[in-house]
């Protein structure tokens, strides 16, 4: 359920992409790269609503915040499909990714309300893998609905997966944050917890590499149909090369959720961002040679995404270890910053787009060399150290 959650955040980006072209023609878009504006928005919603859902959860539980968030996301979508203009649709998906805001605070709120330490990060590669998974059929079922029907139907399709989501949360869903732990909803005790969070340092730290390697992500949906349809001029297959790449991806989530237990959250993650680093620069460095045809450019994200997957779900779950009497409100601040700040930083590296893949590469080479500098910040200069005991079991039963 909780996978499922998240999932409508990855759906309500990636479902848009083989659409961006006919919403920019039929609205009136001249700027090319304006279209971009139809994800950034969302994103910007998606991470300034977390500020206020995290400590809403907190007080009143996790199940009333999810109803709420989960109601605005489908009257925004619908909103959308018959939006008038291209500003109007904007406003939509702002407000769309307000709603969606409950649904990553809450569901990440749950896992730490259950799980701790390895156990955690296990349960969130495998949410991560369903919400990674989902890049996968999203642009296809967007391509498909695009053959027989107009970009409008594809918000409307949006609606009714989180009325089915809604539906299943209402009827399955158990409250998970006990009565002794609730929060009161005051000025002092929210910026009291804000406090708490953003002082401690291996959350903030851990919170800002993940922003930075998630903006990179982000800078890649902004522009992933120009890269493959402006430049590489793949035409109907965007949906299937785009797959092919997010499939590589759910499968690295995968993949580490099988091995942190094994190997620790620490060791895995920091690990994985060094072979992130070194693979980026290889490919920055190989497109400033050469204009890189298709198949390198594949070779080269998809080797970049291999690593990805271990970086995601454990920077989030490092964050947030510390933090969980304060799960609402932490998953609020983190999410925050992964999204609002992850997406102005893939903004930038989407604007950035001159027709070659080059920005691209230097975004993802950046970010890289920026969260290694922030774990050597959170962990005092000593890298791969084994800090993170494995943890079997719950911590509290979800009954």
């Amino acid at each position: 359920m909780c996978a499922a959650l998240m999932a409508l955040n990855s759906l309500a980006i990636d479902i848009m992409l083989p659409a961006l072209q006919q919403i920019g023609a039929s609205l009136g878009v001249e700027n090319e790269n304006h279209r971009q504006y139809v994800i950034t928005a969302y994103i910007l919603g998606f991470g300034g609503g977390q500020l206020f859902f995290g400590p809403i959860s907190d007080r009143f539980g996790r199940r009333a915040p999810l109803v709420a968030g989960l109601v605005i996301y489908v009257a925004a979508a619908a909103a959308a499909a018959v939006a008038p203009s291209f500003e109007t649709l904007l406003l939509c998906r702002a407000v769309q990714g307000l709603g969606a805001a409950a649904t990553r605070v809450i569901a990440v709120s749950i896992v730490r309300d259950t799980f701790d330490g390895r156990r955690m990060a296990e349960v969130m590669s495998l949410i991560f893998m369903v919400f990674m998974a989902i890049p996968v059929i999203a642009p296809g079922i967007g391509q498909f609905i695009m053959l027989f029907a107009t970009w409008h139907w594809i918000f409307v399709t949006m609606a009714v997966g989180a009325l089915i989501v809604s539906a299943w949360s209402l009827l399955r869903l158990p409250e998970t944050l006990h009565p002794e732990h609730r929060r009161p909803l005051t000025v002092n005790s929210i910026v009291g917890g804000f406090r708490i969070v953003l002082t401690n340092r291996i959350a903030i730290c851990y919170a800002f590499a993940s922003t930075f390697v998630f903006g990179a992500m982000f800078g890649f949906i902004a522009s992933a149909q120009q890269i493959y349809v402006d430049i590489f001029n793949v035409g109907e297959m965007f949906p299937v090369i785009f797959a092919g790449v997010a499939g590589v991806l759910a499968f690295s989530n995968f993949l580490n959720s099988r091995l942190v237990g094994r190997i620790g959250m620490r060791r895995l993650s920091q690990s994985a961002l060094l072979l992130f680093l070194v693979i980026s620069l290889a490919w920055l460095v190989v497109s400033l040679e050469m204009k890189m045809p298709l198949w390198l450019f594949i070779a080269f994200f998809a080797s970049a995404m291999l690593p990805f997957g271990a970086l995601g779900a454990n920077f989030n779950a490092l964050a947030m270890e510390p933090l969980g009497q304060l799960a609402g409100t932490a998953s609020s601040i983190l999410g925050f910053m992964q999204t609002f700040l992850g997406g102005i930083l893939g903004t930038l590296i989407g604007q950035a787009f001159n027709g070659t893949v080059t920005p691209l590469a230097a975004g993802f080479c950046s970010v890289s060399v920026a969260a290694l500098l922030m774990i050597f910040i959170a962990e005092r200069g000593k890298m791969f150290q084994p800090q993170n005991p494995p943890v079997l079991g719950h911590i509290t039963d979800l009954h």
